[in-house]
């Protein structure tokens, strides 16, 4: 018969489990790329056993989209608790977008895309990642307007949110076969000198 003292730690180690899954596929896709991100391949550097593996996650499919919602979860947190240390006051706005500039820049961006590409013609990842997709985007939209501080009933305020995010994203990707950052750091001032204006009342 099994007790809840026993159930406790097969649950720690389900979750644990889970994680090192998690981890070892955000990490393949940066590395390896879709092609390249096999179940057998994840599961050997998560050092977890394949039916261990098919038993969390049956497909492909299902563990790369659980491995973006994982990290794109992380990735909010962080932000939040980053974004508690902001300045409040005008340069809280230069600080915001240079945070937000690195979730377009880190792993959760490269894994991301890779997925978004594979997905064009590959239709069990499509159906998988686009509510996936909706939902982060929502997620990170509303973050973002919690970190401004801004009113989005105002008019434009949230056209301006979402302008941003966009930039962010084409410059994420415009970095990602070589540095751009010159050119990044010139186009975010200048945003940032128009997103002023745009959500000052």
């Amino acid at each position: 018969m099994t007790t809840s003292s026993t159930r406790v730690p097969q649950q720690e180690r389900s979750r644990a489990t889970q994680a090192r899954l998690l981890e070892a596929t955000v990490d393949c896709l940066v590395e390896h790329g879709w092609s390249g991100t096999t179940t057998t391949v994840v599961a050997a550097r998560a050092g977890v056993s394949r039916g261990a593996q098919l038993h969390h996650y049956p497909t492909k499919a299902a563990l790369v989209t659980a491995a973006v919602r994982h990290l794109a979860e992380r990735r909010a947190d962080e932000l939040r608790t980053e974004a508690e240390a902001l300045p409040a006051g005008p340069q809280r706005l230069d600080r915001v977008v240079d945070l937000l500039g690195v979730a377009f820049t880190g792993p959760l961006f490269v894994a991301a895309l890779e997925l978004w590409v594979a997905a064009r013609t590959d239709r069990e990842l499509r159906e998988a990642l686009v509510p996936l997709e909706a939902t982060v985007g929502r997620e990170m939209h509303r973050l973002t307007v919690s970190l401004l501080g801004v009113d989005e009933r105002r008019p434009g305020v949230r056209e301006a949110v979402q302008a941003t995010l966009d930039l962010l994203r084409g410059l994420g990707v415009a970095n990602l076969l070589s540095d751009d950052s010159a050119r990044r750091t010139a186009l975010l001032t200048t945003w940032k000198r128009q997103l002023s204006a745009l959500l000052t009342p």
